[in-house]
């Protein structure tokens, strides 16, 4: 490790690049606890734990923090929330409506990702992108599997909830053939038919 750095120094020195250093100056206790990380094995080292929350920032696109637990990510203000608390407001909902109210929130959610993603809209292209950012923001492994849509880890365990707001964000119906994690979405419509302007049918 340490000759691969050196190595990598003298490659940028041979270059006529200058090697760029950052000193970062830490209070007792956040090195305390960065050194406690290391200890139990929960980071690598400093270096790795730094690029590992710079790419966290970076792939959340946080635009304008809010210390604590609050950001902007394109038009919309996101906030940490308790999958508790959320399942509270769900039960409040006839569970007739439930998927109704997840395409309201796929709808609202599909016009912050175009934003946040600089997209004209959502399309099949453009899923791998927005299961990346579903996972960023805690929705759990969202990704696509032949003529299915597989979530593993759903932060939303009510899968009608989940499968709405799948089908207000992708604009494709889906069939729900599972009702507990790993939950299973059959896109009804063929993939290729998923295109600019298309209706979904409810």
């Amino acid at each position: 490790m340490q000759s691969s750095g050196k190595k990598s120094l003298q490659q940028n020195m041979d270059k006529g690049e200058a090697a760029k250093r950052t000193t970062i100056i830490l209070e007792k206790e956040e090195r305390e606890y960065i050194d406690q990380l290391i200890r139990e094995g929960k980071e690598a080292g400093i270096k790795p734990l730094i690029s590992k929350m710079l790419n966290v920032y970076r792939s959340m696109m946080v635009y304008d923090w809010h210390f604590p637990g609050e950001y902007y990510c394109g038009i919309s203000r996101i906030a940490f929330v308790n999958v508790e608390l959320l399942n509270i407001l769900i039960q409040q909902i006839p569970r007739e409506k439930w998927r109704d109210i997840g395409r309201r929130m796929g709808a609202a959610l599909k016009v912050s990702m175009e934003t946040t993603l600089e997209l004209p809209a959502i399309t099949q292209d453009h899923w791998a992108d927005v299961f990346k950012r579903l996972k960023v923001q805690g929705f759990g492994d969202i990704y696509p599997k032949d003529k299915y849509i597989l979530a593993k880890t759903p932060f939303i365990n009510e899968a009608e909830v989940l499968a709405g707001i799948l089908e207000g964000l992708l604009n494709v119906p889906l069939d729900l053939k599972t009702m507990v994690p790993p939950l299973v979405f059959e896109v009804r419509r063929p993939l290729a038919s998923n295109v600019e302007g298309a209706a979904l049918k409810p």
